[in-house]
C-alpha cells in the first residue's frame, strides 16, 4: 500500500534524524562543550519529531478520506 510506503520513509529519515541529533548533543555536552552543537543537536532532535507526526497525521488522513470515499461509493 502507498501509506505504508510513506509511513516507512517518513520513520527511516526520522530515525536518522533523531540519531544525528542525539549524537551531535551527547558530542556537543560531554565532548567538546560547545553550546552551538548543544543547541544544534536539540533542533534536529526536534525537527525529526515534527516530521514524523507529520508523517502519521498524513498516512491517518490518507487513510480516512479513502475510507469516506469507499462508503460513499457503497
Amino acid at each position: 500500500m502507498k501509506s505504508s510506503k510513506i509511513l516507512r520513509a517518513v520513520s527511516f529519515l526520522c530515525g536518522t534524524l533523531i540519531t544525528i541529533g542525539v549524537i551531535a548533543f551527547l558530542y556537543g555536552f560531554f565532548a567538546s562543550g560547545n553550546n552551538a552543537l548543544i543547541g544544534v543537536g536539540i533542533g534536529t532532535i526536534m525537527g525529526g519529531v515534527f516530521i514524523f507526526i507529520m508523517g502519521i497525521f498524513l498516512v491517518a488522513t490518507e487513510e480516512v478520506v479513502e475510507k469516506d470515499k469507499q462508503n460513499t461509493i457503497s
